[in-house]
């Protein structure tokens, strides 16, 4: 049975985080940087790492630093986000960098994109929408044959200092870190996915990525 104090500061964490992505959105870099003690940007490159050539399309995208970067390297790439304050977010910064903002406003369940089209879909540290059996239809659907879903989808911190092992107790208690989970590609399974699980190995961190691909 999960311990009453991690399960009340995860529903308290969830519902914080809820609102970091909407009211308090402006304030959501300065949290993601304390809470992992600047490794944020880091994590969500292990994303990058497999990437296909072809039309990429980011599923929450947030705060846009990983649509940024990835425009940077002249990547052609759309983001979407139900968040209209992470949209907004996002098209200043793309647009302060000298690129165009492609982004869009919608729930991953209902994709206004047409199907068969992009080679990569991407997500980096989704809540459990991710894995909906609609989300996955929708990402299976937009997908050409072959493409591949990835998921930057837990972390486990294994730096030492003082800091790094404060952001470990504070994601393990939260349930933030470790495997993602022992049904996370039964999901993807039965959608069609063949998939797999990376252990990423980073300087202070290990990241867990799924890479799932269409049949």
């Amino acid at each position: 049975m999960e311990p009453t104090a991690g399960k009340f500061l995860k529903n308290l964490l969830r519902l914080f985080f809820k609102h970091l992505y909407t009211k308090f959105a402006w304030a959501y870099d300065l949290v993601a940087w304390t809470t992992s003690m600047g490794q944020w940007k880091t994590w969500q490159s292990a994303a990058i790492e497999v990437l296909p050539n072809g039309d990429l399309l980011e599923v929450g995208h947030g705060p846009g630093h990983l649509l940024l970067t990835l425009a940077q390297h002249e990547r052609k790439i759309i983001g979407v986000d139900s968040s209209i304050q992470m949209g907004r977010i996002t098209a200043r910064r793309l647009r302060q960098n000298g690129y165009r903002p492609n982004v869009i406003r919608s729930l991953v369940q209902h994709l206004p994109l047409p199907s068969g089209h992009f080679s990569c879909v991407l997500s980096t540290f989704p809540s459990e929408y991710i894995f909906d059996p609609d989300t996955l239809s929708e990402v299976r659907r937009i997908l050409r044959s072959g493409g591949v879903f990835i998921i930057v989808c837990t972390v486990h911190i294994t730096g030492k200092s003082i800091p790094d092992r404060f952001a470990a107790w504070l994601y393990r208690i939260t349930g933030q870190t470790g495997e993602p989970g022992d049904d996370w590609s039964e999901p993807l399974k039965r959608m069609g996915f063949h998939s797999r699980l990376d252990y990423v190995q980073q300087e202070r961190a290990v990241v867990l990525r799924i890479v799932a691909r269409k049949h």
